[in-house]
Parts: structure tokens; sequence; C-alpha cells
């Protein structure tokens, strides 16, 4: 099966192209910046082309090249503190080019990674877990145009008959993450390069997903011929950065991690607790534990610079 995944040399893209590589899928990838990661050891199983999401000339002629059955839009500006100008390009135009491209194109399934941001703060929620049908509370840029997206792939769907569907990613973490929500991953790659590290709130709340869990969502939903929801939750841990703290201590019992308050964190915290309840029944997905995905981390960052790993 042909798959266009646009952004796919990035952070969860370059690993759900490898993911999809594994299985025998033909891919296709398109990104602005193509020495994000190389996909050379793949030989012809991958193909990767340099486009502009945001130019809709670039996604139409590169998507038409491939003639995929599948695609996945990996491509956004976490965070909030960009040009309102240049991330509406990116976060609402890309996206939108992505879904009239597929559209013309008759692509049989187009997802595309939302976020739990739409959400705003748990405390909008209290102290339960947000569903899919919840109210959405999200106040910033990157919980906008999340909001946006999910509300432009409904109108697609809705006008078009095109099958669209939304996975709302939790607070990825990996070795390689330095974009957008990191203080739960620099607790674990800086303690594991030997560096020391101070945060604000030793009770602010996180929930994470490793990147390879979350690439595996994307596989797994991707290939349903029709999902029974146009958006899933991808829930993962409900934990402290302070907790996080101990399970890194447990393995670098030197690591030099501080806070400035031991409370105060956990009231302005986004939301964190997750019914992924959608996913897991649907899918069946499973996570590993996440002290071994403490631990994977640690490990990846000390191979990097040339250290035994642990454990």
């Amino acid at each position: 099966m042909s798959v266009f995944i646009i952004g796919g040399t990035g952070f969860i893209g370059h690993r759900l192209v490898r993911q999809l590589a594994a299985q025998g899928q033909t891919v296709t990838c398109m990104d602005i910046n193509l020495s994000g990661h190389s996909f050379a050891d793949l030989g012809r199983k991958v193909t990767c082309v340099r486009g502009d999401v945001t130019q809709f000339d670039d996604v139409m002629s590169a998507m038409s090249a491939a003639k995929p059955e599948r695609v996945v839009n990996l491509s956004y500006f976490l965070g909030s503190d960009h040009a309102p100008h240049v991330a509406m390009k990116l976060n609402i135009l890309g996206m939108d080019n992505c879904f009239e491209a597929a559209r013309l194109l008759g692509v049989k399934h187009t997802m595309y990674a939302s976020s739990l941001a739409v959400n705003g703060k748990q405390a909008n929620y209290g102290n339960r877990p947000v569903t899919e049908a919840d109210r959405v509370n999200g106040e910033y840029q990157y919980a906008k145009h999340k909001i946006v997206n999910e509300w432009q792939a409904q109108d697609y769907t809705e006008k078009f008959g095109m099958l669209i569907t939304g996975i709302r990613p939790a607070n990825v973490t990996g070795p390689d993450k330095v974009r957008g929500s990191v203080d739960h991953v620099n607790i674990i790659t800086e303690s594991a390069r030997g560096n020391a590290i101070i945060l604000p709130f030793m009770d602010a709340m996180r929930c994470p997903i490793h990147v390879d869990d979350i690439a595996e969502v994307f596989s797994r939903v991707l290939f349903a011929e029709k999902p029974a929801h146009r958006i899933y939750n991808s829930g993962g841990i409900a934990i402290s950065l302070g907790e996080i703290a101990d399970i890194v201590r447990s393995y670098l019992p030197e690591a030099k991690i501080s806070f400035e308050k031991e409370s105060g964190g956990k009231e302005v915290s986004g939301n964190y607790l997750i019914d992924n309840t959608r996913l897991v029944s649907e899918f069946g997905v499973q996570y590993r534990p996440y002290r071994e995905r403490v631990l994977q981390i640690i490990n990846d960052i000390r191979r990097d610079n040339r250290l035994t790993p642990i454990g």
C-alpha cells in the first residue's frame, strides 16, 4: 500500500516512516527539511521529496506523483511563540492544503496530528479523565490552531464524504524531543548527559507517551477501513515532574535535578488525566511501562555520548 507522509523527517514522522517500511508499505516522505533524517539504509522502500506544505502546488505535485492510498500530515509548529502569520500558514493553511489535495486525488484515508493542547488546563475538567466528547478549552496559539484543524477535518468529512482521522497525542517524549513541552524530557536527557537541571514546580503534571508508541498509534489507525470515530486521545501516564525525577534518580543516583518550588504547578498544569478508551478498545494499543521508557531514553543519550548503557 502506498502512504504519503508530510513531515516525514521530523520527530514522530521518521519513526512512522520506518515502521511502515518495515511492514512492507511503499512510503513517500515530503518534508521541507530532508536533512532532518536519512532513510538511505532503506533503499527503494522510501522515497523522499522536498516540499513546503504551505504551498499547495508543492503538496499537490508530490502527492499526485506518489498516488497514495493513505496520507498522514505531521507538519506543524509546536509551541505558541511563533509570529501569527507564519504559524497560521503552517498549522492551518498547511493542514488545509493536505486535506484539499487528498480530496482532489481521492485518497482513501487521511490522518493528522491534533494535540491534548485542545483541552487546555486540567482545571477545566476537575480531577477526572478528559474524553474526546468533552468541550475543548485550549487558550493559546498552538491549541487554537489544533482546534481549527479538528473543525477543518469535520468540515471536509461532512461536505465531501472524506475519511479523515485525527490523533490527539499527549506529551510525546523521546531522546530527540527539543520543541514544545520538553521539561518532562529534559529531566531525563540532561541527567543522562551529566548536566544539572532546575525546573519551576515539582508538582507540575504531565502525561508522557513515548514517541515509538505514538508512531505505533498512527500506524494502526491509518490502515483501518472505517474508524469508528473522527478523533482519538492517545492517552499516556499522568505523572508529576517530581515523580519523573525520582525514576531518573533510581537509574542515575547522582542526577542533579532540582525544583524552585515543591507546589503550585499542579493547578496550572495542562490536561494530564486523559481517557483513551476509544483507542484501546478499538485498536488494542498497549504501551510499555513508563519506567522502561525512561531507561530507554537514558540509554539512547548515553550511547550518543559514547557512554556504557545501564540497566
